[in-house]
């Protein structure tokens, strides 16, 4: 299945957590399908969609090739106003 190509910007754990399950979910994915190809539990998904701060890199870039999300990682545009409190 085809999806147009979208692009995020994170700027807390909530925010990763709920893009995880969203995409999951627009994968038609379950937490099982998504536990197998990386190696983990169900119930430790579940815990991580919601933890999302206890994620490792290793499980995040696993997780991205198994939703078929890309992480990209670039300079923050300072130019606009954001608060630090958000980092």
């Amino acid at each position: 299945m085809s999806f147009a190509p979208s692009n995020h910007l994170l700027l807390t754990a909530s925010q990763l957590g709920q893009l995880l399950v969203s995409t999951r979910k627009r994968h038609k994915l379950t937490q099982a399908a998504v536990a197998t190809q990386l190696g983990l539990s169900q119930n430790r998904i579940s815990y991580l969609e919601s933890h999302a701060d206890e994620i490792s890199v290793k499980q995040l870039l696993s997780w991205c090739s198994a939703l078929e999300l890309e992480l990209h990682l670039g300079e923050r545009d300072t130019s606009t106003a954001s608060s630090s409190a958000e980092w």
